[in-house]
């Protein structure tokens, strides 16, 4: 007898801690969609800088491009606001980052310069941008650099969009 009630009280604790379990993963995949919503960061970094199209396919492999072939090399082309600045970065995947040449803290009618070295320069303000990231290392500025997204479409050809 003394065993059926010890059984009677084990199948019951062990119900009750199913329930728990169950109610407790209920309450979790219900405020994960909140959590995920709230974590998400807007990416609104270029205020004073219009919208503009963006759509450019080059080719690696032409002359005006072959320096895009190594880490380190870079190349401006036609299109964005003020024109774009590429380069491979030879890190990440793709290695390549676009910028575009618009100063994004100043509204200068001359276009951002690039040496070559990690950073890009506002002629207007002085001011300079990460080519890594395009993050402000001027303090004061709290605008990036505009960036485009880089699609490698195969071993030669790139796609640089904003979309």
């Amino acid at each position: 007898m003394r065993f059926t009630q010890m059984y009677k009280i084990f199948v019951n604790c062990n119900r009750l801690t199913f329930k728990l379990h169950v109610i407790t993963m209920r309450k979790l995949f219900l405020l994960l969609p909140f959590i995920i919503f709230f974590s998400c960061e807007k990416n609104v970094t270029n205020d004073i800088l219009p919208n503009v199209l963006v759509n450019i396919t080059i080719s690696i492999d032409l002359p005006q491009y072959i320096d895009l072939q190594t880490p380190t090399g870079w190349t401006e082309i036609a299109g964005g606001i003020k024109g774009i600045l590429i380069q491979n970065t030879g890190i990440g995947n793709p290695p390549y980052k676009a910028y575009d040449r618009a100063c994004p803290n100043n509204d200068c009618a001359t276009p951002m310069v690039f040496d070559g070295s990690l950073k890009m320069k506002c002629p207007c303000d002085n001011s300079e941008y990460s080519i890594i990231d395009g993050s402000p290392q001027t303090s004061g500025n709290i605008h990036f650099a505009r960036e485009y997204r880089v699609n490698v479409l195969n071993s030669s050809t790139l796609n640089i969009t904003n979309f």
